[in-house]
């Protein structure tokens, strides 16, 4: 899905879970349209992999990846310092690394499950944020796009964990919007229905189903479907939404 093309020429890019699914996606999508991108991942031989994708078909643009543990305040300098050695500055960046849990009903829950759930899905957002909101505000411009999940919204059984982690990154958005919404610097999120991804794997079939048959449109969406959105949403076109949800459920969400 090649798409309408967005210029986001002089951008350098940052984006977590960049190695696969949603954020490859989105990587690319941003690279076809002239930013900079920097994937960050826990995997390095997913990111090399990456990166020789983006690079075979990026053009002229700087391609490149760090392993970061986003749910580590450490690593998540660490990465952001080696980051810099490449770029001057950070105008871009998505945070869409994230991780399912276990489906099983609240009260079974395993808890480091669910701590390590919403250290990734949540506490990353915010320490990526965090790190990469200082640069945005030296040059007065950034763009933030949180990716959360309708789950988020309406809150799915037996996923406990992370439905409340997902409510969590749409509330830090609203927040984070309503901080920096004099600075130049806009923050957003996505809520995305069931979209077809590696993560489905850490999911029963049962689970999947479900989340299946709420979509009215009757199927599930498809990365470069998110990386359309956001990619928007990474440009100076959007201008005038800050702290905002935007769907991406086929019909689903109901507010």
């Amino acid at each position: 899905m090649a798409g309408t093309k967005i210029d986001l020429s002089g951008h350098n890019a940052i984006v977590t879970g960049g190695a696969a699914g949603m954020g490859l996606a989105m990587a690319q999508r941003l690279a076809r349209s002239g930013a900079n991108v920097c994937i960050w991942d826990l995997d390095r031989d997913a990111i090399d992999w990456a990166v020789a994708e983006l690079s075979a078909n990026a053009g002229d643009v700087t391609v490149f990846g760090e392993v970061a543990d986003i749910s580590d305040p450490s690593a998540v300098d660490a990465a952001l310092t080696a980051t810099r050695k490449r770029f001057d500055s950070v105008e871009i960046t998505i945070n869409n690394a994230g991780i399912a849990g276990p489906n099983v009903v609240s009260w079974e829950y395993p808890i480091e499950d669910w701590r390590q759930v919403i250290a990734v899905d949540l506490v990353g957002t915010f320490l990526v944020s965090r790190a990469v909101i200082p640069l945005m505000l030296e040059k007065s411009y950034g763009r933030i796009v949180n990716i959360a999940s309708v789950a988020g919204k309406e809150g799915n059984p037996n996923a406990s964990a992370y439905s409340a982690a997902k409510a969590g990154v749409i509330g830090l958005t609203k927040s984070l919007g309503k901080e920096l919404a004099t600075t130049g610097i806009l923050v957003n999120c996505v809520t995305p229905a069931a979209v077809h991804t590696a993560l489905f794997d850490q999911m029963t079939q049962e689970h999947v189903d479900y989340m299946l048959s709420k979509i009215p449109m009757g199927r599930l969406g498809l990365p470069d479907e998110v990386a359309a959105m956001v990619t928007w949403l990474c440009s100076e076109e959007c201008s005038f939404s800050t702290g905002a949800v935007f769907d991406l459920s086929g019909g689903r969400a109901t507010y």
